[in-house]
């Protein structure tokens, strides 16, 4: 047994030297020139990949979500002049700016030092080694997290929660997390999850299961909510691309045809909106 013990040591100790002389160093991320980046893998290292050509919309760009975007947006003006702000999670109906608004605070602040580094989920229990990597830089980073939903017994679940609060190292005073989901705790909940609620003195309280549940959702300083867009909302904002693809007038034809766009696709939000837009205008410039 001990020679099979030590076999397996010095199997696992050639192994590694393998990894060492197999392993490739990772680019440098390109600092000056950069203001996004992407958390990447390879031969199970992690490196920032600078993002050549990140999303230049604009917060002017954003119709009908200007409670969300004054939230926000003071926000991140706070972080970026070194002062206390919170880590944010945006949530609610699909399609109506939530990643959007994110890429558009980058650009206006990428000038006074905002950073963009987005971390996919399945690299979330890489949080701690992004923030090492970052921590002594001059610049403000954002970790961006899209598009969340987690079962409970996930990595990255449980990963996020430590960085967020949890953990006995803070997290670096020059990043925050600003994530999105189409779900408040992100995690499905189910009607069993009720069954074991108590009712005592008038008072309701809520099982272990639904109290796991909000644990996450809890840690974000910040809770940013978005609504489905009604007819006059989205009819608002079709107005406002097709003048972007210079077409200014919006008539009752017009008008007719992108709501039986967006009754066709069972949504009336802004990214149907743009995605009119954009098909109408090109139908037309075809034409011409």
């Amino acid at each position: 047994m001990d020679k099979l013990e030590q076999l397996c040591n010095q199997a696992e100790k050639l192994l590694e030297r393998l990894e060492c002389l197999l392993r490739t160093d990772a680019p440098e991320p390109d600092w000056q020139n950069s203001i996004a980046f992407r958390w990447r893998k390879q031969d199970n290292h992690g490196y920032l990949e600078s993002i050549k050509h990140p999303h230049r919309i604009l917060l002017d760009e954003l119709c009908c979500i200007e409670q969300q975007i004054k939230r926000i947006e003071r926000n991140t003006r706070q972080f970026v002049q070194g002062f206390s702000a919170n880590n944010v999670l945006l949530t609610g109906a699909r399609g109506t700016g939530k990643s959007s608004l994110i890429k558009a605070l980058l650009n206006k602040y990428a000038s006074n030092g905002l950073r963009l580094i987005e971390v996919e989920k399945h690299h979330l229990v890489d949080l701690h080694d992004i923030v090492e990597i970052i921590h002594k830089r001059p610049e403000r980073f954002i970790l961006f997290c899209d598009d969340l939903s987690f079962e409970s017994d996930e990595p990255g679940y449980k990963a996020l929660k430590v960085v967020l609060d949890g953990s006995l190292t803070t997290i670096s005073e020059n990043v925050l997390i600003y994530a999105t989901s189409n779900r408040r705790h992100m995690i499905p909940e189910y009607m069993r999850d009720n069954l074991t609620t108590r009712h005592s003195g008038g008072e309701i309280h809520p099982s272990e299961a639904i109290e796991e549940k909000i644990s996450l959702s809890e840690r974000f300083g910040l809770w940013i909510s978005f609504y489905p867009f009604d007819q006059e909302q989205y009819l608002s904002i079709v107005r406002h691309w097709l003048i972007y693809f210079g077409i200014a007038a919006m008539t009752p034809e017009i008008t007719q045809e992108s709501l039986q766009w967006a009754l066709e696709r069972g949504s009336r939000s802004g990214r149907v909106a743009w995605q009119f837009a954009r098909d109408f205008a090109g139908r037309q410039k075809s034409v011409d």
